[in-house]
């Protein structure tokens, strides 16, 4: 079954006489019981924090679009990824993190990590199997995120998987940029895939949601015990929007892509352009292994515009009509970022110009390409 026709019809009740196309919205904090026993026998769920029937149906289509063995639904795509990283570390631990994760993972990792005795090291992303050669004895996780954040590169999985599998050292990739549809990275070795669903699977840009999908059982028990822990929850309404968004997502995604992948190709020949860094376009450094482990592109991509002040980048982005300036991506509206105040790197991906960050939404291709055009012409 294709994915559209399979997240049409997930987690719908049963049909009877009237039925609702979509679970009901149960919104509760205390759950009641008839029997005392009920409360403790762990039999049942027993607090609105353990989530409903719609939180449980977004599960399953979660694990269905992973092929996971159990999904842990979290308040953001942020807490997605530190739930994974808590439920794996313990004092004293080392963890391998990609150059190019999300600046917000990078955070927690400088800042919080180190509150708990765990040390987090980053390894460039085109690295793959030399990964081995960083790996310590008290190596516990490596969270890949590909393609990066800003940057873009597509990491070696499997090569990564192999040398994680022969220590037994967890594998994390965050796969918020494929949305699952065209990289799967569980089926690959991986243990866990997270989702920021607050980009194609909210869709409108108005939802903060995360997911953190696990190849096994015992590892989907381990995260959830550990967001439980933490107090992880998610909101009824917000769960019921995302499940919602399941049912579209085939459609826009593929949409979005088709046109940023036109885009990008389209900004790469301009002349105030220096490259386009998207992974389908055969100038990726990448594209090759890009190829091999994806079966198709996603909406987001950056440019790397011929070296200019960043007066005049500024300047560029603000005559910009329909690309607003604004972080995220996955949703309706087309959006772009200036990415170097952000470009946070151990090892220099040396772009040799100012990097913008762009995501197409559903807006028309020639409309895309005349609001660049326009904005290009203004550059010295």
């Amino acid at each position: 079954m294709k994915d559209a026709t399979k997240f049409a019809h997930l987690g719908r009740p049963k049909v009877g006489v009237g039925t609702s196309v979509n679970p009901p919205i149960i919104r509760a904090s205390t759950l009641l019981f008839d029997k005392a026993d009920d409360l403790y026998n762990g039999g049942h769920r027993i607090y609105g924090r353990h989530g409903s029937p719609v939180h449980d149906a977004l599960s399953e289509a979660f694990c269905a679009l992973e092929n996971g063995a159990g999904t842990t639904l979290t308040p953001c795509g942020l807490a997605a990824n530190t739930a994974s990283i808590l439920a794996n570390v313990k004092a004293g631990d080392h963890i391998l993190v990609t150059d190019s994760t999300y600046g917000p993972v990078r955070h927690f990792c400088n800042t919080q990590l180190t509150k708990f005795g765990v040390e987090t090291e980053y390894y460039p992303p085109g690295i793959g199997a030399g990964i081995e050669a960083l790996i310590r004895e008290n190596t516990s996780c490596i969270l890949l995120e590909s393609p990066g954040s800003l940057s873009m590169e597509i990491q070696d999985l499997p090569a990564i998987v192999k040398a994680a599998k022969a220590r037994d050292i967890v594998t994390i990739v965050d796969n918020t940029w494929s949305a699952g549809l065209v990289y799967a990275p569980l089926d690959m070795g991986a243990d866990i895939a997270v989702h920021s669903a607050t980009k194609f699977f909210s869709g409108h840009g108005d939802i903060l949601f995360g997911a953190v999908v696990s190849r096994t059982k015992s590892m989907a028990k381990k995260v959830a015990a550990t967001a439980m822990a933490f107090g992880n929850s998610t909101s009824p309404d917000d769960t019921y929007q995302i499940l919602r968004g399941f049912r579209t997502v085939v459609t826009r995604f593929e949409q979005q892509s088709k046109s940023a992948v036109a885009l990008a190709t389209w900004l790469e020949a301009h002349d105030k352009v220096l490259r386009a860094v998207h992974p389908a376009l055969k100038s990726h450094p990448d594209h090759a292994m890009w190829q091999r482990d994806f079966t198709g592109a996603s909406c987001l991509f950056s440019i790397v515009l011929k070296p200019c002040p960043e007066t005049e980048v500024l300047a560029l982005l603000d005559q910009l009509k329909l690309f607003a300036k604004g972080f995220s991506f996955g949703g309706f509206e087309s959006l772009v970022i200036h990415c170097d105040p952000q470009l946070t790197r151990n090892h220099d991906p040396k772009f040799d110009g100012p990097l913008i960050r762009v995501s197409c939404g559903l807006e028309d291709l020639d409309d895309m390409k005349a609001d660049w055009q326009h904005s290009l012409g203004l550059l010295a």
